[in-house]
């Protein structure tokens, strides 16, 4: 039997596929390439497809024997979900009803979702806990809830189950240096400042220095992508074993400030860069650090890569292997 991994050529869906091949899962990545890679598919089998063509997602669950799916194919752009909300609902939550319908045709019923943080919105407190509010102040966010409240209402009607993970802050690479972090446009704060400290950008900035803080700087829960990808496979498995839903969060339930960040690159590194003060952004908390103490009970899931600089020092190896590597993306 094989598992379907929706957008298993993107960041995170790349080490979904690693983690899942490399512990004896037979895998099948369907991504359309809008913002994946298919060099990053170095694991399983490959079809170029978009959940909006169902006939395409029929040919999948006909040729292969779909026991699972992971569904990490959502467009992700904060910013952009303000600007273009219809293009969201229809990628993010239209789309993910189709590939419903067909895992209902071909009796699959067990799926892993990427979610996220942003369902809660402004939190209420701190950690962020799964039974807290979720009221998401932007289009992402709301399409992120929407397919949440879709899935209570499948499993209700038709049994399917479900793994519900509520990401914070994806960062890191895998620790071999195989795959890593590449977006186009990349707006990661990681990335974003190795790409200053390799030279190929003339400064960092930091969008809010006033906060309420110990630094001024706004503080997020990193999580690194090898230990998402882990909590993934714990999840599927838990799915199988227990036939129980859940929704859980994956954070480290640590914060680091942009500055910390800033720190922790120039230290691993060994470079320095500029560093420019700018006003606060519309809408972005002064601290956003979760609670995985759930994940750990239910799936017996603990961050293998905490540390900040660890999670730096991984993206920073991955930067210089793609610069030296024709395989490089």
């Amino acid at each position: 039997m094989a598992v379907l991994i929706c957008g298993g050529a993107g960041y995170i869906g790349s080490h979904v596929n690693q983690c899942f091949s490399r512990n004896g899962r037979d895998t099948v990545v369907f991504d359309n390439l809008v913002y994946g890679h298919r060099e990053a598919v170095k694991w399983g089998r490959f079809v170029k497809g978009d959940l909006s063509d169902r006939r395409a997602l029929e040919s999948v669950f006909s040729e292969y024997a779909i026991d699972a799916v992971v569904h990490l194919a959502a467009y992700a752009y904060v910013g952009e979900s303000v600007a273009k909300p219809e293009k969201y609902y229809i990628n993010n939550v239209a789309n993910t009803l189709n590939l419903l319908s067909v895992m209902r045709k071909f009796g699959c019923g067990r799926l892993v979702f990427s979610s996220t943080c942003a369902t809660y919105g402004e939190p209420e407190s701190l950690p962020i806990t799964e039974d807290m509010p979720q009221n998401p102040v932007n289009p992402y966010g709301r399409t992120k809830l929407m397919a949440e409240q879709i899935f209570c209402d499948y499993e209700k009607a038709y049994g399917m189950k479900f793994a519900i993970l509520r990401y914070f802050n994806a960062a890191g690479a895998d620790p071999e240096g195989t795959i890593g972090e590449s977006h186009d446009p990349e707006t990661h704060l990681i990335p974003l400042v190795l790409l200053a400290a390799a030279g190929k950008r003339k400064e960092v900035s930091v969008f809010g220095t006033d906060y309420n803080t110990p630094d001024g700087s706004c503080i997020r829960d990193y999580i690194h992508v090898s230990d998402l990808a882990d909590a993934h496979l714990l999840a599927l498995s838990y799915l199988e074993r227990e036939e129980k839903s859940c929704y859980l969060n994956l954070g480290n339930e640590r914060g680091t400030s942009v500055f910390e960040v800033i720190a922790a690159a120039k230290k691993v590194t060994g470079k320095d860069f500029p560093v420019r003060k700018c006003p606060r952004r519309p809408g972005d908390p002064a601290k956003l650090v979760g609670s995985s103490r759930l994940a750990g009970e239910l799936l017996g899931w603990k961050p293998k890569y905490p540390d900040i600089e660890t999670i730096v020092e991984h993206a920073w190896n991955w930067q210089k292997k793609r610069e030296n590597s024709y395989e490089g993306y």
